[in-house]
């Protein structure tokens, strides 16, 4: 199950907090804590609105760029014999090393996105 929740454009982790007896969401794009909680659902959306407009407010009136920026890179170490078999599998289709593993991601990311009926 995916713990993400959209609002307004942007993705929060929600997370349940027992000892609050509250839900906890927090912004995955942003550079600052623009945090929030509630105890359901629609009450946790109205507080994320609330809370992401605060941030940007603030942000604006700062002078400060809101979203964390990623490069495009980012390392990842994997067990020997499970590098082998990627490797294996992405000279068998004509492709990179990268961009083998680019596609599987992708894929992966897809299919968590399709809707469902």
């Amino acid at each position: 199950m995916m713990n993400i929740l959209k609002i307004d454009g942007h993705k929060a982790i929600i997370k349940y907090d027992p000892e609050i007896d509250s839900f906890r969401g927090e912004f995955l794009d942003l550079n600052g804590g623009a945090d929030f909680y509630a105890g359901n659902i629609e009450e946790l959306k109205k507080e994320g609105r609330i809370s992401l407009k605060t941030y940007l407010d603030i942000c604006r009136e700062e002078g400060i760029h809101p979203y964390k920026e990623y490069s495009g890179r980012f390392n990842l170490r994997v067990p020997p014999d499970l590098h082998a078999e990627i490797a294996l599998r992405a000279a068998s289709e004509g492709k990179s090393l990268n961009q083998f593993v680019i596609d599987l991601l992708e894929e992966t990311i897809q299919r968590e996105n399709a809707p469902t009926e």
